[in-house]
């Protein structure tokens, strides 16, 4: 059988086209390009590169915010992000206070003129700068904080960046996996109390323990914090928690969860990754070595890894990643390699005929040379009759026993690997019996890796009793056969 599969399914991305304008239109980064735009040698910043306090009303007006109460925040905001982004280039000033030199950073060009890689990488670096800011430490009074030196102490605020950068990495993990999952809520929102819950409650917990659900409550607050701050750089769609919601404990807000309506779960937050989010958040993935693939990943490598690597997406990802693979091939060229990768005995080897079967499913009939070549092949000639019949095809010849009861036991291994729908594998089952009498029989003899197994399978699954209980037989006789 194939080996267990991956963590993350395969996530369908927008073009890099598409992403590049999502990146543009991202308010963050949009007023980040504008304020670069508008800044030249008479712009005044201070010792760290910030606009000083004199010049954020001029910088609001430039950003349409002027009658804004926070306008001047926001261009602060995006003020910063040109500068960490290389939008704008801050020279530093003198000892003496002398302010630095402002002049256009060398990305500023690369947003209108770059690639769309150009920009996607622009846009990744001010993700890094809003992801670091979300993570930061909450400082409502500087006061409580500021140690003997004057200057703050860290150790008084009780927090640890690395856990900080790990909880939201991870609930941006789980967001992404339960967008792109098999059965997932898709491109719906998700509830903040489920995404917060997801971190907190261990999976064979029952009922949550009022310890926990403060924990969850909590979670929940400074999600809605960090939301709040990723949405303007276009990494998710949020809806914050109804304020009418929240109670004062202590001096911190909290949402109370035990008492949450289903009906009014919207209240409580819903957060989506954007498909600009999607690209974002599998990036991060895939520098901190997670495998996270991609349709389309697959398109330029030979037959052999494509049919491997569809044994982990689900349905509609591997009908788009082999529609991708076949695109600009010639038709008999594509089926002859897909027939030889087919091949083998291995444990994957199943799952791979049956992804060829379907691969070859898209090809049309200009593959039919290529599939009759294998008709006498032991382990493709019943997959090339089953293609040739379903086309109408003359001149087919009929399979020997043998080879139906091979291709019954490949068929089946192959499903068991793909672990898809229960039902529809016991009414294959059911079916396979059905249309030939003495079955187990004749299977147990079936000379392939997983004749054991799959009659093994069969006694579980299915729905007759006494079949369930000649395919035990079966098995046990082909594992007595076999030695294994």
């Amino acid at each position: 059988m194939a080996p267990d599969r991956p963590t993350l399914p395969p996530v369908q991305l927008h073009s890099d086209a598409e992403l590049a304008r999502d990146a543009l239109a991202a308010p963050l980064l949009a007023r980040a390009a504008r304020l670069a735009r508008w800044a030249g040698p008479e712009t005044r910043v201070g010792a760290g590169g910030e606009l000083v306090d004199e010049q954020l009303p001029a910088a609001a007006e430039v950003l349409g915010l002027a009658s804004d109460e926070d306008g001047e925040a926001y261009a602060s905001e995006a003020w910063r992000l040109a500068v960490d982004t290389g939008l704008v280039d801050v020279e530093d000033g003198d000892e003496d206070d002398t302010p630095g030199a402002v002049a256009p950073g060398e990305n500023l060009g690369l947003l209108t003129g770059g690639a769309p890689l150009d920009v996607l990488a622009i846009w990744l670096d001010g993700l890094d700068v809003v992801f670091a800011d979300a993570t930061a430490p909450v400082l409502d009074d500087l006061a409580d904080v500021i140690g003997e030196d004057g200057e703050i102490d860290f150790e008084l605020l009780d927090w640890n960046p690395e856990e900080e950068a790990e909880f939201l990495e991870g609930v941006l993990g789980n967001l992404y996996l339960l967008t792109v999952g098999e059965g997932g809520p898709g491109e719906g929102p998700v509830p903040l109390p489920a995404l917060a819950a997801s971190m907190i409650v261990p999976d064979d917990m029952g009922e949550p323990t009022d310890d926990v659900l403060e924990q969850v409550s909590e979670a929940m607050m400074r999600l809605d914090e960090q939301f709040r701050l990723l949405e303007p750089i276009g990494l998710v769609e949020y809806q914050p928690v109804d304020e009418a919601l929240m109670v004062e404990e202590g001096e911190e807000p909290t949402a109370r969860i035990d008492e949450v309506d289903d009906e009014d779960v919207t209240r409580y937050g819903m957060v989506r990754l954007t498909p600009l989010g999607l690209y974002g958040v599998r990036a991060r993935l895939l520098e901190a070595g997670v495998d996270a693939p991609a349709v389309g990943e697959l398109a330029d490598k030979g037959a052999d890894v494509l049919l491997d690597g569809l044994a982990v997406y689900p349905e509609p990802a591997a009908r788009a990643e082999t529609v991708g693979w076949l695109a600009g091939r010639d038709a008999v060229s594509a089926a002859r390699e897909l027939l030889a990768a087919a091949r083998g005995a291995d444990a994957g080897s199943p799952l791979r005929r049956l992804h060829c079967q379907q691969a070859l499913s898209l090809v049309g009939p200009d593959a039919e040379p290529a599939v009759r070549e294998v008709l006498d092949d032991a382990e493709l000639g019943g997959l090339a009759r089953v293609w040739l019949a379903e086309r109408g095809a003359a001149d087919v010849p009929a399979p020997s026993e043998s080879m139906i009861f091979w291709l019954a036991i490949d068929t089946i291994a192959a499903q068991l690997d793909a672990r898809g729908d229960l039902d529809e594998l016991r009414e294959l089952i059911e079916g396979l019996t059905g249309r030939h009498s003495g079955f187990f029989d004749a299977a147990w003899r079936v000379e392939h890796p997983a004749t054991a197994e799959v009659l093994e399978a069969m006694g579980r699954l299915h729905p007759d009793k006494a079949a369930a209980k000649e395919a035990r037989k079966a098995a046990f006789k082909a594992r007595s056969r076999t030695g294994s």
